[in-house]
């Protein structure tokens, strides 16, 4: 699959405490309960402060545990059965409230990153070079797919990629240094080389460049 499915972003869950919509919130790593997870990595809750299952729910457990919490009515996706989560305070959840438009742009960029990894997977030629700077410009691609599209940087003569490259911010200094290689290399096997001082791409043997006028 290319990308994660999000059909629970069309979920409307309403609380039945408070008739309030419930929020799409990012499941706790850990089950309270038995430690076995939730089965989805999302859940729905009700965070309304003013629900009557959450303002009841501090004098009920204060009775019956005496703990300092309160109850959340919480729903899985795709799912109608209720469920009631334990908080410590008003606060909890609401920092883990999922943003549908980050969240789809999340997965338009995972998509792309598949799609680009695939394509150069098979060896095609129409669209390498895309491909590869797709890779290559993601800072948040996989470190694989990245050295994938680096590998297949050396199989390319258009110097149109080099401008993309130097001008980009590279997080891992590593990584930035082998594509430095990779450009070094490519302008090598071209007969080309950098200005010095305007970095303007110019022939190998070049004297003065045509650009900037400085001599070597």
């Amino acid at each position: 699959m290319l990308s994660r499915d999000l059909s629970y972003l069309d979920e409307e869950k309403i609380c039945p405490h408070c008739q309030k919509p419930m929020s799409c919130c990012e499941a706790p790593a850990i089950h309270v309960g038995d430690g076995l997870g939730w089965g989805s990595d999302v859940l729905f809750i009700c965070l309304n402060d003013n629900c009557s299952l959450f303002l009841n729910g501090w004098e009920q457990i204060e009775n019956q545990y005496g703990h300092h919490a309160s109850y959340r009515y919480m729903e899985l996706p795709g799912s109608k059965e209720g469920n009631c989560m334990m908080v410590g305070n008003s606060d909890a959840f609401k920092g883990s409230i999922i943003d549908k438009n980050d969240l789809l742009a999340q997965n338009t960029r995972y998509k792309k990153e598949k799609e680009a990894e695939e394509y150069l997977k098979s060896d095609g030629e129409e669209k390498k070079l895309e491909h590869i700077l797709t890779l290559l410009l993601d800072e948040a691609a996989s470190r694989s797919s990245r050295l994938l599209a680096l590998a297949k940087l050396n199989e390319i003569k258009d110097l149109t990629c080099i401008d993309p490259l130097r001008n980009h911010t590279f997080r891992d200094a590593d990584f930035e240094n082998k594509v430095n290689l990779a450009i070094v290399a490519m302008l090598k096997r071209n007969y080309k080389k950098e200005c010095p001082n305007c970095s303007e791409i110019i022939k190998a043997q070049a004297k003065n460049c045509m650009f900037c006028k400085i001599k070597f």
